[in-house]
Protein backbone atom coordinates (compact mmCIF):
# COMPACT_ATOMS: atom_id res chain seq x y z
CA UNK A 1 0.00 0.00 0.00
CA UNK A 2 1.18 3.40 -0.63
CA UNK A 3 1.17 6.25 1.95
CA UNK A 4 -2.24 7.95 0.23
CA UNK A 5 -3.49 4.37 0.31
CA UNK A 6 -2.74 4.67 4.17
CA UNK A 7 -3.83 8.13 4.56
CA UNK A 8 -7.07 7.69 2.86
CA UNK A 9 -7.94 4.44 5.48
CA UNK A 10 -7.11 6.67 8.59
CA UNK A 11 -10.45 8.63 7.59
CA UNK A 12 -12.37 5.94 6.76
CA UNK A 13 -11.95 5.73 2.41
CA UNK A 14 -10.50 3.50 0.36
CA UNK A 15 -9.08 4.20 -3.52
CA UNK A 16 -11.64 2.29 -5.63
CA UNK A 17 -11.41 0.74 -8.89
CA UNK A 18 -11.10 2.89 -11.95
CA UNK A 19 -15.38 3.62 -12.80
CA UNK A 20 -15.38 2.61 -16.04
CA UNK A 21 -15.66 5.31 -18.83
CA UNK A 22 -19.20 6.17 -20.02
CA UNK A 23 -18.14 6.92 -23.34
CA UNK A 24 -15.09 7.19 -26.23
CA UNK A 25 -12.19 7.67 -23.65
CA UNK A 26 -9.70 6.65 -21.30
CA UNK A 27 -9.69 7.57 -17.28
CA UNK A 28 -6.02 9.01 -17.42
CA UNK A 29 -2.94 9.31 -19.59
CA UNK A 30 0.35 9.62 -18.63
CA UNK A 31 2.39 12.74 -20.57
CA UNK A 32 6.01 12.97 -19.42
CA UNK A 33 5.79 14.46 -15.43
CA UNK A 34 2.16 14.85 -15.83
CA UNK A 35 -1.10 12.55 -14.91
CA UNK A 36 -4.09 13.89 -16.89
CA UNK A 37 -7.48 12.47 -15.49
CA UNK A 38 -10.83 12.33 -17.67
CA UNK A 39 -13.72 13.96 -15.41
CA UNK A 40 -14.92 11.76 -12.79
CA UNK A 41 -18.51 11.21 -11.93
CA UNK A 42 -19.72 10.51 -8.38
CA UNK A 43 -19.68 6.74 -9.35
CA UNK A 44 -19.34 4.35 -6.77
CA UNK A 45 -19.58 0.57 -7.37
CA UNK A 46 -20.83 1.54 -11.13
CA UNK A 47 -23.83 3.59 -10.19
CA UNK A 48 -23.86 7.65 -9.92
CA UNK A 49 -24.28 8.60 -5.79
CA UNK A 50 -27.03 11.48 -6.75
CA UNK A 51 -28.48 12.96 -9.87
CA UNK A 52 -29.54 16.56 -10.29
CA UNK A 53 -29.03 20.27 -10.08
CA UNK A 54 -27.48 21.64 -6.96
CA UNK A 55 -29.62 23.93 -5.76
CA UNK A 56 -32.83 22.19 -6.87
CA UNK A 57 -32.69 18.44 -5.85
CA UNK A 58 -29.23 18.14 -4.98
CA UNK A 59 -28.21 20.20 -1.83
CA UNK A 60 -24.83 21.67 -1.68
CA UNK A 61 -23.78 19.36 1.30
CA UNK A 62 -25.06 16.40 -1.04
CA UNK A 63 -22.61 17.40 -3.84
CA UNK A 64 -19.96 18.08 -1.37
CA UNK A 65 -20.51 14.64 -0.59
CA UNK A 66 -20.62 14.09 -4.53
CA UNK A 67 -17.30 15.94 -5.34
CA UNK A 68 -15.41 14.06 -2.88
CA UNK A 69 -16.52 10.90 -4.55
CA UNK A 70 -15.28 12.27 -7.96
CA UNK A 71 -11.79 12.77 -6.26
CA UNK A 72 -11.47 9.26 -5.27
CA UNK A 73 -12.05 8.63 -8.57
CA UNK A 74 -9.95 11.00 -10.09
CA UNK A 75 -7.19 9.46 -7.85
CA UNK A 76 -8.08 5.87 -8.69
CA UNK A 77 -7.57 7.02 -12.47
CA UNK A 78 -4.05 8.99 -11.49
CA UNK A 79 -3.40 5.22 -9.40
CA UNK A 80 -4.46 3.19 -12.93
CA UNK A 81 -1.23 5.34 -14.18
CA UNK A 82 1.51 5.39 -11.43
CA UNK A 83 1.79 4.61 -8.13
CA UNK A 84 0.41 6.94 -5.95
CA UNK A 85 3.69 7.26 -3.64
CA UNK A 86 5.28 9.09 -7.31
CA UNK A 87 2.99 12.01 -6.85
CA UNK A 88 4.98 14.61 -6.61
CA UNK A 89 1.86 17.70 -6.20
CA UNK A 90 -1.78 17.72 -7.38
CA UNK A 91 -1.33 20.93 -10.24
CA UNK A 92 -4.79 21.51 -10.51
CA UNK A 93 -8.42 20.58 -10.25
CA UNK A 94 -11.33 21.45 -11.96
CA UNK A 95 -14.22 20.69 -10.38
CA UNK A 96 -18.04 21.54 -12.61
CA UNK A 97 -21.09 21.57 -10.85
CA UNK A 98 -24.50 21.41 -12.33
CA UNK A 99 -26.47 24.24 -10.85
CA UNK A 100 -29.51 26.09 -11.03
CA UNK A 101 -28.93 29.56 -12.95
CA UNK A 102 -29.66 31.25 -8.59
CA UNK A 103 -27.11 28.73 -6.80
CA UNK A 104 -23.21 30.57 -6.71
CA UNK A 105 -21.73 27.93 -4.00
CA UNK A 106 -19.97 25.96 -6.49
CA UNK A 107 -16.54 26.84 -4.24
CA UNK A 108 -18.08 24.92 -1.42
CA UNK A 109 -19.16 22.10 -3.13
CA UNK A 110 -15.34 22.15 -4.88
CA UNK A 111 -14.11 21.95 -1.58
CA UNK A 112 -15.19 18.44 -1.30
CA UNK A 113 -12.52 17.50 -4.06
CA UNK A 114 -9.58 19.94 -2.36
CA UNK A 115 -10.08 19.08 1.13
CA UNK A 116 -9.79 15.26 0.08
CA UNK A 117 -6.81 15.89 -2.15
CA UNK A 118 -5.31 17.65 0.89
CA UNK A 119 -5.78 14.59 3.14
CA UNK A 120 -4.75 12.13 0.47
CA UNK A 121 -1.31 13.62 -0.40
CA UNK A 122 -0.41 15.87 2.35
CA UNK A 123 1.14 19.66 1.30
CA UNK A 124 1.12 17.99 -2.20
CA UNK A 125 -2.18 18.09 -2.35
CA UNK A 126 -2.32 21.88 -2.38
CA UNK A 127 -3.56 22.66 -5.75
CA UNK A 128 -4.69 25.68 -8.19
CA UNK A 129 -8.43 25.36 -8.52
CA UNK A 130 -11.61 25.95 -10.94
CA UNK A 131 -15.10 25.73 -9.48
CA UNK A 132 -17.75 25.96 -12.62
CA UNK A 133 -21.10 26.44 -12.21
CA UNK A 134 -22.75 24.52 -15.82
CA UNK A 135 -25.99 23.92 -16.69
CA UNK A 136 -25.65 20.19 -17.17
CA UNK A 137 -23.25 17.01 -16.54
CA UNK A 138 -22.85 13.30 -18.43
CA UNK A 139 -25.71 11.19 -16.54
CA UNK A 140 -27.54 14.32 -14.87
CA UNK A 141 -24.03 14.35 -12.64
CA UNK A 142 -24.23 17.23 -10.22
CA UNK A 143 -20.46 17.37 -10.16
CA UNK A 144 -17.72 16.32 -12.04
CA UNK A 145 -13.96 17.05 -11.14
CA UNK A 146 -10.81 16.67 -13.54
CA UNK A 147 -7.22 16.50 -12.15
CA UNK A 148 -3.83 17.29 -13.55
CA UNK A 149 -1.03 15.75 -10.91
CA UNK A 150 2.82 15.92 -11.43
CA UNK A 151 4.56 12.89 -10.82
CA UNK A 152 8.47 11.71 -10.32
Amino acid sequence: MSAVDDRLAEIGLAVPPVPAPVAVYVPAVRTGSYVYTSGQLPLKDGQLILTGKVGGEVSAEEAYDCARQCALNAIAAVKSQVDLDAVVRVVKATVFVASTPDFTGQPGVANGASELFGAAFGDAGTHARSAVGVPVLPLDAPVEVELIVEVG
